[in-house]
């Protein structure tokens, strides 16, 4: 395991390193996700395995420090990734973002030019998502306040989600997690999809063959490849590995 202090307040990022050649690939979770959980098996796999890997957990999640005074915008999960990067002698990278990793990832590209040499989004939040009480993920957390979410909707997320997601999440500070969701459902200013459009780098995204992205012709117009990956759901790596190795293989292998 590395670390890099990433604040002001020397808040530390941590991620699990595995050996390789560059460019190196850094892989960014999802929502109340880790990456060393979600990705070991992925950055391992014989189609994908022999490059520089950096499986990195956001400030207020996993093995990272979990700050309680940081907004955890995404503006703000950008500019310390791009700190630990720089941290870990690296100043490019291909990066496979998941979910809100994705999200993520596209405002790294926009905020740092020059340091994402390649992005890999596997089924990324790419608008912003209505707030919801009753419903999964950000919108779910999104749709209390944060004083209801400590108090006891962290409780009650946590029977929706269920044992897998809960198993990482319960590990994530919960004013990082709420305040991640709440931006994750707010979006980044510009939007995320309009960042994607205009950012000039090879650009992939992954999608569960029975759930494609809204505005996929949009995207393909703008040069995105859209791929979608058979048997699985929204989490594509741990879903389907197989395909999920040989789509993100032939992502980061092509112009």
């Amino acid at each position: 395991m590395r670390e890099a202090p990433v604040t002001p307040n020397g808040d530390r990022i941590r991620w699990v390193e595995l050996p390789g050649a560059e460019p190196a690939r850094l892989y960014l979770h999802g929502l109340g996700a880790s990456s060393p959980v979600y990705f070991a098996a992925a950055a391992a796999h014989p189609l994908l395995a022999g490059r520089r890997s950096l499986l990195l957990d956001l400030l207020g999640f996993g093995i990272s420090d979990r700050p309680t005074d940081l907004g955890y915008t995404l503006e703000q999960h950008a500019d310390t990734i791009a700190a630990a990067v720089r941290a870990a002698g690296l100043d490019r990278v291909e990066v496979v973002g998941h979910s809100m990793g994705g999200a993520i990832a596209i405002v790294l590209a926009h905020r740092h030019p020059g340091l994402v040499s390649r992005l890999l989004l596997v089924d990324s939040n790419l608008d912003p998502i209505e707030p919801g009480r009753q419903r999964s993920g950000s919108s779910g957390i999104a749709g209390y306040t944060e004083e209801e979410f400590l108090a006891g909707g962290r409780a009650e997320v946590a029977e929706r989600v269920g044992p897998f997601w809960w198993s990482t999440m319960r590990l994530a500070g919960p004013e990082g997690l709420y305040r991640s969701a709440v931006h994750l459902a707010r979006g980044s200013e510009p939007i995320m999809r309009e960042l994607l459009l205009g950012l000039d780098l090879p650009r992939t995204f992954l999608h569960p063959e029975s759930n494609a992205p809204a505005g996929a012709d949009g995207l393909r117009a703008a040069g995105v490849r859209v791929v979608e990956v058979p048997e699985c759901g929204h989490n594509i790596m741990l879903d389907n590995p197989d395909g999920f190795a040989a789509a993100a293989a032939e992502a980061l292998s092509a112009g």
